[in-house]
Formats: C-alpha cells, sequence, structure tokens
C-alpha cells in the first residue's frame, strides 16, 4: 500500500512518512505508533498497558494527516485513533536513545581533589531535596562526595543512604562494621594497610555506591587513600593503548572464601560504556582469585596489568585524608578505588560503619528530581 495523506503524510505498507517541524521527513513503522499511542500508558501507573502481541493482523492506518502540531492516525482495523506529537516524533525519528538526564559526563580528578571534594551537610540533606539532587550529580560527574554531621548512631548510616537508593545487603549483611576483629575475614578488618581496591569484586555485580561512615578515629595513623580510577584510566589510554585494550577484554577471576561463605565472579580492570568511554576500574589485589588464563597470555597480560596497579599508586593520583568523627566518605563503587594507611590499633579507636546501595537508584534520584522523563 502507498498513498498519500493529508498534509503531506506518505502511507507505506510497513508504516508512515510523517513531514516535521523542523522540515526534514521522517519515517515511522505502524507497530511502533500503535504500541506508542498515549492510550497505551496508564494514566496512574504509568506503565504499558497495551498488548501488542493480541493483534491479529499487522496494524494499519486507514488514513493519517498532521493537525496542530500533532499526527493523527485512523487505524485500518478498528474505530482506534492515535494522536501523537510531533515534537515527541522528532526525539525519535533518527533512532537515537532517549535522552537521559543521568548521562551526564564524568570528570576525571586528581590527588589534589580533596579541598575540592563536593560536601553536604547531613542537616541540609535533610531538609532540603535540592541538595540530595546536588549530590547525586555530585556522585555521577566526580563518583565522590564528603557528608557531615552525621549523628553517631547506628541508624544514621542507613537512614543517609536510604536518600539515593535502598541499601543493598552483601555477603558480609546489610551493614558492617570496619574496624579491628579478633577473627578477621576481611583485610579491611584488621590495622594493617589496606591497598587501594574495588569491594567485593568477587560478587557477580559489585556492589554500585559505598557509604563509610566514621563513628571514631584517635589512633595513630590510617588515613584514608582515595584514587579516580576513571583519571588513572584516562592517562593509561593514553600512554599504553595495547595494553589498555588487555584490561578492557580480558576477564580476570576475583573470590573470598570463607567458613561460611565462597563468593567467586570474573570482572574486567577497565569497563567501558556503549560509547566507548571508561565508565569504570575493578579492581582488587587482596580479592584476586589464582588467575586462570592460558599461560602464554599472561605473558602479555600480567606486565599491562601490573603496569596499570603501579600507575594508579603515582602521588599524581593519590587523595589522602583523615576521615573524621561525623563524616560520611560515599563514592562510585565501580570508579573510585579506596585504602588506607596502617595504623596502630592500640592507640585509640577507629571505627566505620558502611553499607551500598545500588548505581541505578543513584540516576533514578537524580532524574526525578531534576524533573527529568517522560511525563514530567
Amino acid at each position: 500500500m502507498l498513498g498519500t495523506g493529508e498534509t503531506g503524510v506518505l502511507l507505506r505498507d510497513s508504516g508512515l512518512d510523517v513531514p516535521l517541524e523542523n522540515g526534514e521527513t521522517a519515517y515511522f513503522n505502524y507497530y511502533w505508533l500503535r504500541d506508542n499511542c498515549p492510550s497505551s500508558f496508564d494514566p496512574v501507573t504509568r506503565e504499558r498497558v497495551n498488548d501488542i502481541f493480541a493483534l491479529e493482523a499487522a496494524p494499519k492506518a486507514l488514513s493519517a494527516a498532521v493537525s496542530g502540531g500533532e499526527l493523527e492516525i485512523a487505524w485500518a482495523d478498528s474505530y482506534h485513533v492515535t494522536r501523537l506529537p510531533l515534537s515527541q516524533l522528532a526525539a525519535y525519528a533518527k533512532g537515537e536513545k532517549r535522552p537521559d538526564a543521568a548521562n551526564l559526563p564524568r570528570v576525571s580528578w586528581y590527588g589534589d581533589h580533596y579541598p575540592k571534594m563536593a560536601r553536604f551537610a547531613h542537616a541540609d540533606l535533610i531538609a532540603d531535596k535540592a541538595h540530595v539532587r546536588d549530590w547525586a550529580r555530585a556522585m555521577l560527574t566526580d563518583g565522590v562526595a564528603l557528608l557531615t554531621g552525621l549523628p553517631d548512631t547506628d541508624a544514621a548510616l542507613t537512614d543517609t543512604a536510604g536518600l539515593i537508593g535502598y541499601v543493598r545487603p552483601s555477603y558480609f549483611g546489610v551493614t558492617f562494621e570496619v574496624k579491628t576483629h579478633i577473627k578477621p575475614t576481611n583485610l579491611a578488618f584488621t590495622s594493617a594497610a589496606l591497598p587501594l581496591h574495588t569491594d567485593l569484586p568477587d560478587e557477580d555485580l559489585a556492589p554500585g555506591v559505598q557509604f563509610l561512615h566514621c563513628r571514631a578515629n584517635t589512633v595513630e595513623g590510617g588515613n584514608s587513600i582515595f584514587v579516580d580510577g576513571l583519571a588513572v584510566a584516562e592517562d593509561f589510554r593514553a600512554l599504553y593503548p595495547e595494553d589498555f585494550d588487555l584490561l578492557v577484554s580480558t576477564d580476570v577471576p576475583y573470590y573470598c572464601e570463607h567458613e561460611a561463605f565462597d563468593m567467586r565472579a570474573r570482572q574486567r580492570v577497565i569497563e567501558l560504556d556503549e560509547h566507548g568511554n571508561i565508565s569504570g576500574v575493578t579492581i582488587s589485589q587482596h580479592h584476586a582469585d589464582i588467575f586462570d588464563l592460558p599461560q602464554h597470555e599472561l605473558d602479555r597480560y600480567y606486565p599491562a596489568f601490573c603496569r596499570f596497579g603501579r600507575m594508579m599508586r603515582d602521588e599524581k593520583y593519590l587523595m589522602r585524608f583523615r576521615l573524621n568523627a561525623g563524616e560520611c566518605i560515599v563514592f562510585d563503587n565501580h570508579r573510585i578505588l579506596h585504602g588506607r594507611e596502617g595504623y596502630s590499633a592500640t592507640s585509640g579507636n577507629r571505627h566505620l560503619r558502611g553499607c551500598y546501595t545500588d548505581r541505578g537508584e543513584l540516576r533514578s534520584v537524580y532524574r526525578v528530581l531534576s524533573g527529568e522523563g517522560r511525563f514530567k
């Protein structure tokens, strides 16, 4: 079927050619047009209620016209009429992905970042969602933020984390206590130095956002060390492109094994998004399993892996600071590497309480609070 509707709409066998407001003409498939009729979405739940599978025959337009900034379609198999704004059609005319307010440019940082780090008072976050929006934005761009003035209570951590997502349990539980344990199940639960790492890469999907609420810190030593894995990986890509490609394309094993659990997963040290941009870094020497790659492949992989590991320890990238009681450092666990200097366990008390949330919920919170969305 090929016919011309009113105002220049061209009816084809499988769809329509529609003149848009920018003067261009774009093609739209009949299934897509029928499936995205405004009546296909419940006005309360905003969920799709149209059952495209129930159509006994492919949808066809009886007629179509542009009027008042809308495309109006009368369907041949029913009395149903679809009206779609030309502005909405233009957004999907070229098959480009839906714009996402949470897809913000990542901003890399270096060892001098501590004075510049985004800071938010706990009381402000509780009182005004605008501060939560700004906090979420900082997490999406910088990957790290410092919260101040948290109460010295167990609930302070989980209540604060709940502002940007639901607390996600790990095999250590809903929360975990970073202090010296008599029988530690993790290097973090000792007073030893903790190398730069990603938390729990031995899970299928390592936790997305990490919270560390400092309840006490009166020990000698124990300064926190943070590195922006994005900054290191960007420089590594420029200096060692072949090594970079190896770390991007090779899965390596991680594990955590004790009496009560035996966690295993494979990760890539450097992660890319769909556009080829660096989206994360996953590395942990103390959770690394025995690399089980073919030995000849390790001839190339180990030098690249070690070169990257040495690079991330360069003072250029290291942000060192003391986390004080009442502060909570929050960071993207898929991007920011963290560790600490060793400390004297008998010199005082050092106690951090931690938990995790997911990155998807962080992005969701930012979209909602920035007022972006299909139904806005």
